[in-house]
């Protein structure tokens, strides 16, 4: 696992907020910018957490934003429950199943989930990445846009998705009905995407997170846990997952979603 990075906070206002994360998830904070070290490091300030990096190749500002820019946008005209994400999830007519993401990233598909009605539980186990989500999250709950639902639908947890599965699966022999309906992976891989700024961003959490080694053996055991199915994101002609065949798949143009549908969802 990549080292963690450091956090500089440049609001005094928000230096308090700036302890609490580091103490959160067991980041080093530095009093300046001219103690910065490494390539990549996270900044607070008036705008929020913010990873940031260092040369000609570095992205710009990587935050959580479930308010504006390109998710803003999906939210608004992503077309609703019938865009493949939903329909994958499985949001027919009124149903909105509990969902738990195990690689939530930067919780984009959750935030839209979340907007469609689910309850979503994020987990992510990169502290660096979890730091950034805690921020982005707190802002979204402020927000009088989306604050109500975002409040009531979503959680964050601070965990390896293996090791949250097991726990998991324990709760599930005490009590069956807290089991997710549903289980929701989108693994690290290599991104061929055409846009500049997303491939910076994708070389940037890959160089922060590393790979998803280990995505395979979660299969199995999110199946085991599911009550009604484990939806797999892959970008388009890439293997499924651990080798194994989805009961259907539902296509769009860069990305399939593949989908296990378990023996209570069939």
């Amino acid at each position: 696992m990549p080292a963690l990075l450091p956090l500089v906070c440049t609001d005094p206002a928000r230096h308090a907020e700036a302890a609490g994360l580091a103490a959160r998830y067991g980041l080093p904070v530095l009093a300046d910018i001219d103690a910065l070290y490494g390539t990549y490091w996270l900044r607070l300030d008036a705008t929020g957490l913010a990873l940031l990096g260092r040369g000609a190749d570095a992205p710009g500002p990587v935050q959580v934003d479930w308010t504006g820019g390109a998710l803003g946008h999906r939210l608004r005209f992503g077309g609703g429950r019938g865009q493949p994400l939903a329909r994958a999830i499985g949001l027919k007519g009124g149903a909105c199943p509990a969902v738990a993401d195990l690689t939530a990233g930067l919780g984009r598909d959750a935030c839209v989930l979340a907007a469609l009605g689910c309850r979503v539980t994020l987990v992510e186990r990169s502290p660096v990445v979890c730091a950034l989500l805690d921020d982005g999250i707190a802002r979204a709950a402020a927000d009088t846009g989306i604050g109500s639902w975002v409040r009531e639908r979503v959680q964050l947890v601070h965990a390896d998705g293996s090791t949250w599965l097991q726990a998991a699966a324990q709760q599930a022999l005490a009590a069956p009905a807290q089991r997710p309906e549903v289980i929701y992976l989108d693994p690290m891989y290599p991104h061929r995407e055409q846009s500049t700024l997303v491939k910076k961003e994708m070389r940037a959490f890959r160089a922060v997170v590393g790979d998803d080694l280990d995505a395979d053996a979660l299969l199995a055991p999110a199946l085991a846990v599911a009550l009604r199915r484990v939806v797999v994101k892959r970008p388009k002609g890439a293997p499924p997952l651990a080798g194994r065949a989805p009961s259907h798949v539902i296509a769009s143009p860069n990305t399939r979603y593949d989908v296990y549908v378990t023996l209570a969802g069939a």
